[in-house]
């Protein structure tokens, strides 16, 4: 991995190639969870996490997908919508927020398991219009999805062209004339981007020449059977969208509504149900026979190339974290109507996935929590590396 000391990118990227050679010897050696838990145990275990994220006003609930002894479990609470009375199941179908960035990031370590791109490729490399730009063009791909490009969480531009939401032309026009702050040049240091991850899903649709959301059900949702997972969704998904509410109950916008400052096809947010993301859950555990490919190259995306603080690791999109005697690996999303977690903890194929249709709910903090109870370990769980909910 990177120290923060030597901030050593290639020698980040040479590990992390090397891991996909040993993805496989890897995952035979790992053993299963230390102790079985009964459905009741891991259900009782579940339902008192998540007590803290459900609201005094029935406004909203919870759905957890746990993979633990090669099975999935599913345990929903609340509402998915209290206006219509209808309950959180485990097909109802959530924004996924930050989360859905593991889907471009598997997606990037597909295509470098298969010689088809290169973590160390400039990204203007395939996004042409960047060649005029200045800074953009040093930002390489591992940079992108690992959040060591030095680009800003959201685009900034002091510009009095720019008012509103960014259109893909008004998001090539900042890139290129960004310019990085000192102290986050590119492969520096850590700088949490949205904006670099919308610049992956566009230069995976130049590479490829195909729209980002095809890209996903061909190579990642289709193969896995992950139906109800989709950018953005359809019409015969929308009855089963939840509706989102804010920290205080209030109902934020439309079941399947599109959030954030990005306005073209392929920038908004992924939606997907508990039961499509136990399965991205068990692949990224390494627990499905049939896709050895793709589980490996999701082994890759979840290597650390660069180290944060001590006890943090970033991956490609993925977090490393390490508590005393854990090691946990996740990611957590969250917007005014919606709060996520996915988070892993191989050594033991022990995983866990919150949807929660409320904002600001820190469903890290209980996501680890959780983990650490149904692994059976009494060390504290690490708060580094979450962003805010």
């Amino acid at each position: 991995m990177i120290s923060r000391e030597s901030s050593e990118w290639g020698e980040g990227m040479r590990l992390i190639k090397a891991a996909l050679a040993a993805a496989m010897l890897a995952r035979l050696a790992m053993p299963v969870a230390a102790q079985a838990q009964t459905d009741a145990e891991a259900e009782q275990a579940v339902a008192g996490a998540v007590q803290a994220m459900l609201s005094d006003n029935g406004a909203g609930g919870v759905a957890v997908a746990v993979r633990i002894d090669g099975r999935s479990l599913f345990f929903e609470f609340g509402a998915a919508d209290l206006a219509k009375g209808r309950k959180i199941g485990e097909d109802s179908i959530f924004n996924l927020a930050s989360v859905g960035k593991l889907f471009a990031t598997t997606l990037l370590a597909q295509a470098v398991a298969r010689g088809e791109l290169g973590l160390d490729d400039p990204v203007a490399k395939y996004v042409t219009e960047l060649r005029q730009g200045g800074d953009i063009r040093q930002v390489t791909l591992g940079q992108i999805a690992s959040h060591t490009s030095g680009l800003p969480r959201v685009p900034q531009s002091e510009e009095p062209w720019h008012k509103g939401k960014y259109s893909l032309p008004d998001f090539m026009r900042f890139l290129t004339a960004w310019k990085a702050s000192q102290g986050h040049e590119p492969g520096k240091q850590y700088l949490y981007s949205n904006a670099a991850m919308v610049l992956l899903r566009i230069v995976l649709e130049r590479r490829f020449d195909k729209p980002f959301a095809s890209l996903m059900a061909e190579r990642l949702t289709g193969p896995l059977g992950m139906a109800s997972t989709a950018l953005p969704l359809p019409p015969s998904l929308m009855d089963r969208a939840v509706q989102g509410y804010g920290p205080r109950g209030r109902p934020i916008g439309q079941p399947g509504g599109e959030q954030g400052i990005f306005e073209w096809p392929g920038a908004g947010q992924i939606y997907s149900s508990p039961r499509d993301m136990s399965v991205f859950l068990a692949a990224n555990l390494g627990e499905l026979r049939d896709q050895r490919p793709l589980e490996d190259a999701m082994a890759l995306a979840q290597k650390g190339v660069f180290e944060v603080r001590p006890r943090f690791t970033q991956a490609l999109a993925w977090q490393v974290i390490n508590a005393s005697t854990l090691t946990i690996i996740d990611k957590n999303g969250g917007l005014d109507s919606t709060s996520t977690y996915i988070g892993m903890v191989p050594a033991r194929k022990l995983g866990i996935v919150i949807l929660a249709n409320r904002g600001k709910q820190r469903a890290a903090k209980v996501g680890r929590r959780l983990l650490h109870v149904l692994a059976h370990d009494r060390s504290a769980p690490a708060d580094a590396g979450a962003e805010p909910d």
